[in-house]
């Protein structure tokens, strides 16, 4: 083996993580070894719920209801289908009443109660073909989920003269979690091949492009084991692996593209191993750090909400975008050290630089790299000569194009996620459409405390009354330790969840009572869920954008820059958001698709793709304006360095956000619709980003302000130069402009300058 070049140069941290490469490659296979075991399993003890705030009203009546009443809160039901001989045949009768009474003995179940026990007409179908036995399974998600599995097996299929189907709210969270993971596992194997394709496309070398992959199968891994832990402590979402998946390829496939294409560059450039190595993370490591920084922080704004949903997608999102950037700084430069020029082995690219009948490899490659990002030189020198125009025309049609979310309507997610052939999602199908009243559709009203049968008909007549109330059952009664327990159940006329569900949802909470009352059921959740989340956006905004200016203030030393980078980011996102509500809720696309729309977008779901987008959209942002500060600080040319920047950034972004977008889109094959919705969702607000903002918007923006893009306030330019971080140089050495746009120091540059000349040249001449 050829002889390991130690670097040349760089500071400690260079030191650090090149002193051993081969003990820390070794290391990092045997720690990458163990999250496999570790992280072995993580699906099964996820949850697919935590949509509901655990501190609202409702959550606190269902829990009194499942605690006093469990018949009033079923989590299982079986659809009994007798078919032509009705439900009412004396054998479908006793044969219903055996099932029951065999559920009833199942150790963890109880609660159950039948069409064939109480008569009740809204537990069977108009048609008298089907009727429902239901029952409450006790315990938390995950006791509950294992009794479901030993039990469904049992009771499923053919009994006797009936069908048996099993459904339930229990049965549906169990088929989501069920096929969520299925889903996962198809999603990666598509992703990775078409990703390994496209990186050999990108880097040509076969060696460089399988770095990429192998720093985002670490950071996937790696974040499985931390999930894992997790789940020991506190209720994690089953929709957070697809996260896992999807940034732990796309952020490592992206930190590793802006490391490997920077140490080529730097070999290209006549750097030996070393030299290149250490300038790589001098410059592009810094960079990664700031990405990381930025899209962690968009991810863990989403703790500040109770809903352990959101929650979830923070605690995995953190966990992958620290452990990618980790594997980027840490094991990809050990890697590139021990590799070297053999980083360019197996390039693809040699087969047709014979063919064409190019000069030497040596030369071919030279050149290759110089002439890289030629066409987006030229791109931004055509939009930066007409500004405005690209300014105005790409800020309208972005906001065009976001015109639909302004009639989004908010829901609660519910069975129809699932595809249509789900066995839960037919039993609730057919619920809804062959019983009378509105199955799952009730708002209940928990009473507390000593009352009259005079007290509780009083209060039913004026719930009766109420505007929108279809019709109000009970009292159910049951004396709890002194205290009295009773409830009501209001069935609101028209959608379970609509608009006039929720305002009876308000008007049960304003009425009198001569006890205490709440009001829970899924209009009810929704209406503390929506409360829940505007009472806390403000402060998740916040935190995004206060900290991100400070992070790019502290990259670029620009007053401008980090408020420029905040509101062209949220631009990318309308694209996004007005797609959600045309295809999603409107159900535009539905057929192509594959999902049922319901008319509404489940509220978590709008906060859960702007933090994730508006974190990845930074990413790139951070990628383009280091380059851009790092050739402003050499050269105190505005103009040259947004060409340059864009030349040197535009082709690797547009690739990392189309690899990204791949695995997304792989993510939005699910067959569950808020999956399909964050997958491909989140690839149109990467393209858009990549593809129109970086390209158009950016350095339109930028030519129209001029040498104020880099100008700061005396004390704000004074703190820059002491804790300011240049991708071309540490902290208190990064050239910082002065009043007249020269840099004040001379900064360090990761390109030479004969290279700067030859590329200031090609832009003229382009």
């Amino acid at each position: 083996m050829a002889e390991v070049k130690k670097p040349s140069a760089g500071g400690g941290w260079t030191r650090f993580v090149t002193a051993r490469p081969r003990l820390s490659l070794l290391v990092a296979l045997v720690i990458t070894a163990l999250a496999v075991l570790a992280g072995s399993g993580v699906g099964d003890r996820m949850g697919s719920g935590g949509w509901e705030d655990p501190d609202a009203e409702s959550t606190y009546a269902l829990e009194v209801l499942e605690r006093e009443f469990p018949a009033s809160q079923p989590n299982l039901l079986l659809l009994v289908d007798a078919g032509a001989a009705g439900v009412d045949s004396p054998a479908v009768a006793a044969e219903a009443r055996r099932l029951a009474e065999r559920l009833d003995a199942e150790p963890g179940v109880g609660g159950v109660g039948s069409y064939w026990q109480t008569g009740s007409p809204a537990l069977r179908s108009e048609d008298g073909r089907r009727a429902v036995i239901a029952a409450r399974i006790d315990g938390e998600e995950k006791a509950a989920g294992e009794v479901l599995e030993r039990i469904a097996p049992e009771f499923r299929g053919t009994h006797g003269p009936v069908e048996v189907s099993v459904g339930g709210p229990l049965a549906v969270r169990h088929e989501m979690q069920t096929v969520i993971q299925e889903d996962l596992l198809r999603a990666e194997m598509i992703a990775l091949p078409i990703t390994l394709v496209l990186l050999v496309m990108v880097f040509g070398s076969a060696v460089a492009a399988l770095l990429p992959l192998g720093i985002g199968i670490v950071a996937i891994l790696g974040t499985n084991a931390v999930l894992r832990g997790i789940t020991e402590l506190t209720d994690v979402s089953v929709f957070a692996q697809n996260l896992t998946t999807a940034l732990g390829l796309g952020l490592a496939i992206d930190y590793a593209l802006f490391v490997v294409r920077r140490f080529r560059e730097e070999l290209a450039g006549g750097a030996d191993t070393g030299t290149a190595v250490a300038t790589t993370l001098r410059t592009a490591g810094r960079t990664v750090l700031f990405s990381a920084l930025t899209v962690a922080v968009s991810l863990a704004a989403m703790l500040v909400f109770p809903q352990y949903f959101l929650r979830s997608f923070a605690y995995a999102g953190i966990a992958v975008v620290l452990l990618a950037a980790a594997a980027a700084l840490i094991l990809l430069p050990a890697a590139l050290l021990l590799l070297g020029d053999r980083v360019n082995a197996l390039d693809l690219r040699r087969l047709f630089r014979r063919r064409s009948g190019a000069g030497s490899e040596a030369a071919g490659a030279g050149a290759a790299e110089r002439e890289t990002g030629a066409g987006w030189a030229r791109t931004a020198a055509l939009v930066m000569r007409r500004a405005p125009l690209f300014a105005v025309a790409t800020a309208t049609g972005l906001v065009l194009l976001g015109l639909p979310f302004l009639g989004v309507k908010f829901g609660t997610a519910d069975d129809r996620q699932l595809p249509a052939t789900a066995e839960s999602r037919v039993v609730q199908d057919r619920l809804r459409d062959g019983f009378p009243g509105n199955p799952g559709g009730g708002i209940t009203v928990l009473a507390e405390g000593a009352a009259t049968p005079g007290q509780y008909a009083g209060y039913r007549e004026r719930i009766e009354s109420l505007d929108g109330v279809a019709r109000v059952e009970g009292p159910v009664t049951s004396p709890a330790g002194g205290r009295g327990h009773a409830y009501f159940t209001v069935v609101p006329e028209g959608e379970t969840v609509g608009p006039d569900a929720q305002r009876v949802v308000g008007e049960l909470r304003a009425e009198k009572a001569p006890f205490d009352t709440s009001v829970t059921g899924a209009a009810a959740v929704l209406v503390d869920s929506k409360d829940a989340i505007g009472e806390r956006l403000p402060w998740a905004a916040a935190i995004i954008v206060v900290v991100t200016l400070a992070l790019v203030f502290l990259l670029t030393g620009s007053l401008l820059i980090p408020i420029q980078a905040v509101v062209l980011n949220a631009l990318s996102l309308t694209a996004m958001f007005g797609a959600v509500v045309w295809v999603f809720q409107e159900g535009h696309l539905s057929g192509l698709l594959g999902f049922t729309s319901t008319g509404d977008i489940e509220t978590t779901l709008p906060v859960l793709m702007f933090c994730v987008a508006f974190g990845l959209s930074m990413d790139y942002g951070v990628f383009l304006l280091s380059r851009i500060k790092e050739e402003y600080d050499a050269t105190g040319d505005h103009e040259h360095a947004v060409r340059f920047g864009l030349r040197r950034t535009g082709g690797l972004i547009t690739a990392a956000a189309v690899i990204l977008a791949v695995v997304m889109v792989a993510i939005g094959t699910s067959r569950v619709t808020n999956t399909k919705m964050l997958g491909l969702g989140v690839a149109l607000a990467v393209l858009m980003d990549a593809m129109v903002v970086r390209s158009l918007l950016v350095p339109s923006v930028m030519k129209l302000t001029g040498r104020l893009t880099w100008w700061a306030p005396g004390p704000l330019r004074r703190f820059h130069d002491r804790f300011g971080i240049s991708e071309g140089g540490s902290p208190g050495t990064a050239g910082t402009p002065g009043p007249d746009g020269d840099p004040e120091g001379e900064g360090t540059a990761g390109t030479a300058g004969p290279e700067r000349g030859a590329a200031r040249e090609e832009e003229r001449v382009g």
